[in-house]
């Protein structure tokens, strides 16, 4: 049996970042998921922060030079990539300088939100999906951390549902916090719209009377995780109807946590492989 390949897309990671819990779970979950035998790539933002001297960061000249249309304007991608420290993983950076050479990362020095976030988390979206066709490495499992992640279940499921390199993938969206959602609102749904995706397909990300990102995130995913304990009542209403797996880690012993992570993996696989084997 090959390998399982499993994505990792994030918004956050040490060393190079540590804005939240988002940025110690990914740091750790690789490597674990790797140990028990599967391929991992993990793709993230190659913010001004990251100091490309000290992380050896270098550009893949084999896989940057493509650009990424947002709201009718082309912004050229750039890819780079670091190994990461006491593993035998690399790490891809989604490199602009129009969206991420401000050394500041979500909010200006005042903690004002940056009036294109929105921008940014389009071109990154899009950008992680553009960047695994040109890996032509077919992932069985794409795992997305964090706010700025949020479109991708829809990108999968909807613009690239026809592209053979994701014919088999599944999507899990791990649930943090969403602070700058509200920021986002002037034209998101149109700005997020990419490959003629229709209108009512970006409706998910409505809930009532504004955005919702985890809500728009959680209809197109395939399971979901929570990445904090209490997050489990505040999104209880979002999870009401959706009929896909939901895992809250009970432990709070990294490695215990990560043990289950695995499991909650698995148990996917296996469900994948249940429905290819059964009659039609």
């Amino acid at each position: 049996m090959s390998k399982k390949k499993v994505l990792i897309v994030t918004q956050e990671m040490e060393p190079y970042t540590n804005l939240s819990i988002v940025s110690k779970i990914v740091r750790q979950l690789p490597s674990y998921i790797q140990k028990q035998g599967m391929d991992i790539r993990i793709l993230m933002p190659r913010f001004g922060t990251i100091n490309e001297r000290r992380h050896r960061l270098h550009e893949v000249v084999r896989l940057s030079g493509m650009n990424i249309i947002v709201d009718e304007d082309d912004y050229p991608l750039i890819i780079k990539v670091a190994s990461l420290p006491g593993a035998r993983l690399q790490v891809y950076f989604l490199d602009n300088d129009e969206f991420f050479r401000r050394k500041m990362i979500f909010e200006d020095k005042e903690g004002n939100p940056f009036s294109d976030n929105a921008e940014r988390m389009v071109f990154f979206c899009k950008g992680v999906m553009e960047t695994v066709r040109k890996f032509g490495w077919p992932p069985d499992l794409i795992h997305c951390h964090g706010w700025m992640t949020s479109l991708i279940p829809l990108y999968l499921k909807k613009a690239y549902k026809n592209d053979p390199i994701f014919t088999n993938s599944k999507v899990v969206y791990s649930i943090y916090s969403s602070p700058f959602e509200n920021t986002l609102e002037d034209r998101f749904l149109e700005k997020a719209s990419i490959n003629n995706l229709d209108e009512g397909d970006l409706n998910a990300y409505l809930n009532g009377t504004g955005l919702n990102l985890h809500h728009g995130a959680l209809n197109y995913a395939d399971a979901t995780i929570l990445g904090k304990p209490e997050l489990k009542e505040e999104v209880a209403d979002l999870l009401d109807d959706k009929d896909h797996p939901v895992f809250l880690p009970e432990s709070e012993d990294v490695e215990e946590i990560l043990s289950e992570y695995m499991v909650f993996y698995n148990n996917l696989f296996e469900k994948e492989e249940e429905g290819e084997k059964a009659p039609e």
